[in-house]
C-alpha cells in the first residue's frame, strides 16, 4: 500500500488523497483543453485575426512564467492543501470576470480573465504535482502522475464538447458567410447574442470553482509539508539555493524542451496534414489521433512502472523514440498510408500518410516524459520542493516559445523537414535520462 509522508509524521493510505487531486486534474484538463475552443469563438465574437486569435493561449501559459514563483510562496506560507483552496477560488474569479468580457466584447477583458485563470492553475499546479509525487512511495511517483494525465486528457475530450453544448447550442447563422451578409447592426446584435451564450456557463463554472475551494478546506487531505534533508536546517530557501541543485535546473529545462514537443506533436499535426493534401476536415482532428497515443503510453506506463523498468528507463525510452519517430516524420512518406490503412482503418479512421503515422506516434514517446522527470527533479530537495516545483511549472512556458518556431521553419521551409527542431530537445531529455536527473553538483 502506498503511504504518505504527513505532517504529523504518521503514515495514511494515499489512495484518498489521490482521489482528490485526481478531481483538480481533471480540472486543470478541463480548463486548459478548453483554450481550444475558446480560440475560435473569440476570434468571431471579438473579430480577431488568426495572431490576436492565438494571443488568447499566450495570455494564459504566460501566467505560468509570470505567478509560478509568487504562487510558490504563497504555498510556503499557507501549506499545500489551503494553497489549492486558493488556486480554485482563483479559478472562479478568472471565470467571473469573463461576465463583463461577454457583455462588452472587450478582447482586453478577455484576456485578462485568461491571465486570472492561467493564475489560479499555477497555484494549483505548482501544489498539486509535489503532493502526488510525495503522497507515496518514490518508486511509484510515476504510476500516480500517469493516473493523473489520464484524467487530464480525459477531460481535454470533454471540455470542447460540453463548450460546445452550453454556448454554442440554439444559436443559428454564425458562419464566417452568414456574418458577413448581415448589415453592421444586424451582425453586431448577433455577436453580441452570442457572446451573452458564455454568461450563464461562467456563472456555473465560478460557483463550482468557488464551492470546490471551500470544500477542500475541510477535505481530509493530509498537509504534507516540504521535509527538511539533513543540512538543510540553516539554510535559506531562495533563488540563489535553488540553482544549487543541478538535478532541478536540468528538470525544468528537460520540461521546457518536453512541453515544447509535445504542443508541436499535437497543435501542428493538422498543418502537415493540409501539406500532405488532407481535406481540412480530416487534418482538424488529427490532434485526437496524438492524443490516443498519448492516452496509450499513459497505460504503458502505469503498468510498466515500477514493476519492469524504473522511471528513469522509462525517461530513457521516450526521449530515444522521440528521436526515432521524429526522424521518420521527415523522413517518411507523405503518399503512402500503409501504416494507418493496417491499423486506423480497422477501426473506420480516415488513412494518413505514414510521416503524419509518426507524428501521432510522438504521443506515445511524449507521454512518460512528464511523469517521470517530476520526481527525478525534485529527488533529494527537501525543503526547497514547493519552490523547486514552481521553477518546474515554470518550464511549461516551452509550450509558448517552441511551437512558432516550428512555425517559423514550415513557413520559410518545409513543414516536414521542420520538425528537425525537436531533435535537440530530445537529446536534451535523453541527457537527462542518463546523467542530468543524477547530478548533484555542477562540478
Amino acid at each position: 500500500m502506498n503511504t504518505a509522508v504527513v505532517s504529523q509524521g504518521e503514515t495514511r493510505s494515499s489512495i484518498l488523497p489521490m482521489t482528490i487531486i485526481g478531481l483538480l486534474f481533471f480540472i486543470f484538463g478541463f480548463v486548459t483543453w478548453l483554450n481550444g475552443a475558446l480560440i475560435p469563438f473569440l476570434q468571431t465574437i471579438c473579430e480577431l485575426s488568426a495572431f490576436q486569435a492565438m494571443l488568447v493561449a499566450s495570455a494564459f501559459y504566460i501566467a505560468y512564467t509570470v505567478m509560478a514563483l509568487p504562487m510558490a510562496a504563497i504555498i510556503e506560507r499557507t501549506g499545500y492543501k489551503t494553497g489549492m483552496a486558493l488556486g480554485l477560488a482563483l479559478v472562479a474569479v478568472g471565470a467571473l470576470i469573463f461576465i463583463p468580457a461577454a457583455y462588452s466584447r472587450m478582447f482586453g477583458v478577455f484576456l485578462l480573465a485568461q491571465f486570472v485563470v492561467g493564475s489560479g492553475l499555477t497555484i494549483l499546479q505548482t501544489a498539486s504535482n509535489p503532493y502526488v509525487v510525495r503522497v507515496g512511495s518514490p518508486e511509484t511517483a510515476a504510476v500516480r502522475i500517469c493516473v493523473m494525465g489520464l484524467l487530464n486528457k480525459g477531460a481535454g475530450i470533454v471540455a470542447p464538447l460540453v463548450f460546445a453544448a452550453l454556448v454554442m447550442s440554439g444559436i443559428s447563422g454564425i458562419s464566417e458567410a452568414e456574418l458577413s451578409a448581415l448589415t453592421a447592426t444586424a451582425k453586431d446584435a448577433k455577436l453580441d447574442e452570442l457572446a451573452g451564450q458564455m454568461v450563464s456557463p461562467y456563472i456555473g463554472m465560478a460557483v463550482l470553482g468557488f464551492v470546490l475551494a471551500i470544500a477542500m478546506m475541510f477535505a481530509p487531505l493530509p498537509d504534507i509539508e516540504d521535509e527538511v534533508v539533513e543540512g538543510q536546517e540553516d539554510m535559506a530557501v531562495n533563488l540563489p539555493a535553488l540553482l544549487k541543485f543541478p538535478q532541478l535546473i536540468l528538470g525544468s529545462i528537460a520540461l521546457f524542451f518536453y512541453v515544447g514537443v509535445e504542443v508541436i506533436a499535437g497543435d501542428a499535426i493538422g498543418l502537415l496534414g493540409k501539406q500532405a493534401g488532407l481535406d481540412t476536415a480530416v487534418a482538424s482532428v488529427l490532434t485526437s489521433y496524438t492524443m490516443v497515443f498519448m492516452v496509450l503510453g499513459y497505460i504503458w506506463g502505469t503498468i510498466a512502472i515500477p514493476r519492469f523498468i524504473s522511471q528513469q528507463t522509462a525517461l530513457l525510452i521516450s526521449a530515444v523514440l522521440g528521436i526515432l519517430f521524429t526522424v521518420a516524420v521527415m523522413t517518411g512518406s507523405m503518399e503512402s498510408t500503409v501504416m494507418s490503412s493496417a491499423t486506423l482503418a480497422l477501426f473506420g479512421l480516415p488513412e494518413i500518410p505514414n510521416a503524419v503515422y509518426f507524428v501521432a506516434l510522438l504521443g506515445f514517446a511524449n507521454a512518460m516524459c512528464w511523469p517521470a522527470i517530476w520526481p527525478l527533479a525534485l529527488e533529494g530537495l527537501g525543503k526547497f520542493t514547493s519552490k523547486g516545483a514552481a521553477l518546474l511549472i515554470m518550464g511549461i512556458s516551452g509550450g509558448a516559445v517552441l511551437p512558432p518556431l516550428y512555425g517559423h521553419f514550415a513557413d520559410t521551409g518545409d513543414g516536414q523537414l521542420a520538425y528537425v527542431i525537436s531533435i535537440p530537445a530530445y537529446l536534451f531529455i535523453l541527457f537527462y535520462a542518463l546523467k542530468g536527473h543524477k547530478m548533484r553538483s555542477w562540478k
